[in-house]
């Protein structure tokens, strides 16, 4: 008797699996627009950040095309070869929704242990965002090191081997790299003055200032790129 592990899937799988099922049907063509996201989210019962997800997987499995302030489409592909989605790793809205779990902490307990050094490399990642900002085919290596130096600051070596992993999982997840390479190809950087606001809570050594800004920062960015 053969059985198979049960396998417990990433839920904008589990979305997109429907949606490639409705395709096989036929209840979806190819060249369909499918319904706004918002819509979509509600008839699934999911949130937003998980139906992007989903719509980013299906890209990935080449079965929609998304346009930019177009919408989604279904491609016209043979239906007979819909894909076998895999897991392509931890979404970008997972791992932004963990850093805003947290880097409000980080910032808490930087502003009170930051040390003259730590809060100079702070202003030089500020820097060489503003720099990095200016490049269309740029990296975010400063944005990086910045929320690093902040987990550093916080005197706590599990928080700090924390960001940095989730720094890393946004690297090595297949579908965060895809929808953050697509996130900086149409313009989008990382918000300078938000950054700076953290900057100054922390300098000013204001424990809930610090983590208003960050968690404001994180919240604001998820915001962002759901609207996109």
């Amino acid at each position: 008797m053969k059985i198979e592990t049960i396998k417990s899937r990433r839920l904008y799988l589990q979305v997109a699996d429907q949606l490639l099922q409705l395709i096989a049907s036929g209840a979806l063509q190819p060249g369909d627009r499918l319904p706004s996201e918002r819509d979509l989210a509600n008839r699934f019962g999911v949130s937003r950040p998980t139906l992007r997800e989903a719509m980013i997987a299906l890209e990935l499995a080449g079965s929609v095309e998304i346009r930019s302030g177009s919408g989604v489409y279904v491609t016209r592909g043979k239906l007979s070869q819909l894909p076998q989605l895999r897991d392509s790793g931890a979404g970008p809205f997972e791992i932004l929704e963990a850093r805003l779990c947290v880097e409000g902490e980080t910032a808490a307990l930087a502003a009170q242990r930051i040390d003259a050094a730590q809060l100079a490399g702070l202003e030089t990642s500020l820097h060489e965002m503003a720099l990095e900002n200016q490049q269309e085919q740029g990296c975010e290596s400063a944005d990086q090191r910045f929320h690093e130096i902040i987990a550093e600051a916080s005197g706590n070596s599990a928080l700090a081997a924390t960001v940095s992993w989730l720094w890393q999982l946004r690297m090595q997840s297949e579908i965060s790299t895809l929808f953050h390479r697509r996130v900086r190809k149409e313009g989008i950087r990382p918000i300078l003055a938000d950054h700076e606001a953290i900057v100054e809570a922390i300098r000013q050594q204001d424990a809930g200032m610090a983590r208003h800004a960050m968690q404001n920062h994180l919240q604001r960015v998820i915001d962002s790129l759901i609207e996109r």
